[in-house]
């Protein structure tokens, strides 16, 4: 019942999915229920692609798989459906890191800069182009099999949501960690909370073993991974650790980098 409960306040910290009244009370809150919520991290993403692969594949077969522009269709709108569901809580993550690391090359005033409400001209460029990014893959996922698509989404939602965890776990946070959403998380994640989100995406990686022409997922997986090192990296260079930011914005950039590892495999299969 225990794992429930962090199960549950993970759905009530990443998304906009009512957790309320009597089974808030329940579920409870602190710190370290915080922390351990995380490891079910990859388990929003379970949500998150669930809604994602209905609203594109109800969408897809409604308005015909034979249109040309249904798998563009499908894919804006599944986009849409899983920033309202986690009321674009990793966008603006993506946002503040690119106003941030963009606007100056100092760390501190990086910092100042990821701090700010508002968002600029770099975070609005980075924006844009992630949105316009994920949606133009999806639809050419779409576009060669509804099957693609699906199963893309569904892996790059889970794993996606271990990279943050692992940047957790390898660097230091840093900033205002005193009025930080993410400083119960800062504390570390303890290899048991690793191991639990491992085991989330275990069934991701039993989809890769089950779907035809499985070698496209398993190169998304390699992009994906790939793509969090460096932003690993990144962070470590520029800023000396990582912030709240910085985990939205390497769920970004996994779950694009999927997307493409996965489309630049099936178009040349």
């Amino acid at each position: 019942m225990q794992a429930l409960r962090h199960y549950l306040l993970a759905v009530q910290f990443f998304t906009r999915i009512p957790v309320t009244g009597r089974l808030a009370a329940w579920v409870g809150y602190s710190p370290a229920m915080l922390r351990a919520s995380a490891a079910h991290f990859p388990g929003i993403g379970w949500l998150a692609g669930g809604l994602s692969c209905a609203v594109f594949a109800l969408l897809h077969q409604g308005l015909g798989a034979q249109q040309p522009l249904a798998s563009l269709v499908a894919a804006v709108l599944c986009t849409v459906a899983t920033v309202m569901m986690t009321g674009g809580f990793h966008e603006d993550g993506l946002a503040d890191v690119a106003d941030g690391l963009g606007g100056s090359v100092e760390t501190e005033r990086a910092l100042d800069i990821m701090k700010d409400s508002r968002i600029g001209a770099y975070g609005t460029l980075a924006l844009v182009l992630a949105l316009l990014a994920k949606v133009v893959l999806l639809a050419l996922l779409g576009s060669h099999s509804l099957a693609a698509a699906l199963t893309a989404l569904a892996c790059a939602h889970v794993l996606s949501r271990l990279w943050p965890l692992c940047i957790v776990r390898s660097l230091p946070h840093v900033g205002d960690t005193a009025r930080s959403k993410s400083k119960p998380l800062a504390d570390q994640i303890s290899p048991g909370a690793l191991a639990a989100a491992v085991l989330w995406c275990f069934p991701a990686l039993a989809l890769v073993q089950q779907a035809p022409a499985a070698l496209f997922l398993g190169a998304g997986i390699v992009a994906s991974m790939v793509a969090a090192w460096r932003m690993q990296r990144l962070f470590a260079r520029r800023l000396g650790g990582f912030t709240g930011d910085c985990l939205g914005a390497t769920q970004q950039v996994g779950e694009i980098a999927f997307y493409l590892g996965a489309a630049l495999t099936l178009g040349a299969l």
